[in-house]
């Protein structure tokens, strides 16, 4: 009834050992009937609050009115909305009868698979999952490299169309420090400017 209560304090007002309880506290049927005790309390206890809730709801407060409205069940929140779909409308507007007597009843499983050849399956995968996680994994970082890599390359031929929009050559090597190819595009920017204020 103490849910707050520790270990050593339940043991020492039951006169067992903590570890005795702790044994109690890994049986699923201890903890099931600890559960069973505490709610049979509870529920003694639940009268009371709806005579405070509703005391509470007289005084006009919403939220207490609300509790009693939908614990008496004249409160319903959830509103249903059943949509057939045009097959089941279909369904339910043909007769019953109808529908069985055009039904074709089949004897037997074997009957019903007549002709068809399950020993030609498609081959199996062997590949081990592991293997497979691995291809995938590669495959993906591929793409992603790929795709960082022609990011860069339309970023550079923008950067290059914008030097020669403004006449600033070209930088010269396949592969500029980083230093150089910022100071290349200073030069860009700077030429870009003074053409837009003149």
């Amino acid at each position: 009834m103490n849910p707050e209560m520790t270990v050593a304090q339940i043991a020492g007002k039951l006169n067992i050992s903590k570890s005795c309880l702790e044994n109690w506290k890994r049986e699923p049927a201890f903890i099931d009937a600890v559960y069973d005790r505490y709610m049979l309390q509870f529920g003694l206890e639940i009268p009371q609050v709806l005579d405070s809730m509703l005391r509470e709801a007289k005084a006009g407060n919403v939220q207490a009115g609300r509790l009693i409205l939908e614990h008496s069940g004249k409160l319903v929140k959830n509103i249903n909305v059943t949509i057939d779909s045009p097959f089941e409308k279909f369904l339910k507007s043909v007769p019953e009868a109808e529908i069985v007597e055009d039904a074709i009843i089949v004897e037997s499983a074997s009957e019903a698979l007549n002709g068809v050849n399950f020993d030609e399956l498609p081959e199996r995968d062997t590949k081990s999952q592991y293997k497979r996680e691995i291809e995938e994994k590669q495959a993906t970082k591929e793409l992603i490299k790929k795709a960082e890599y022609n990011a860069k390359q339309k970023l550079w031929y923008r950067w290059r169309k914008r030097a020669e929009a403004v006449g600033v050559p070209l930088l010269k090597g396949r592969r500029p420090t980083p230093a150089q190819r910022k100071d290349w595009e200073k030069l860009i920017v700077e030429a870009e400017k003074l053409r837009n204020t003149k």
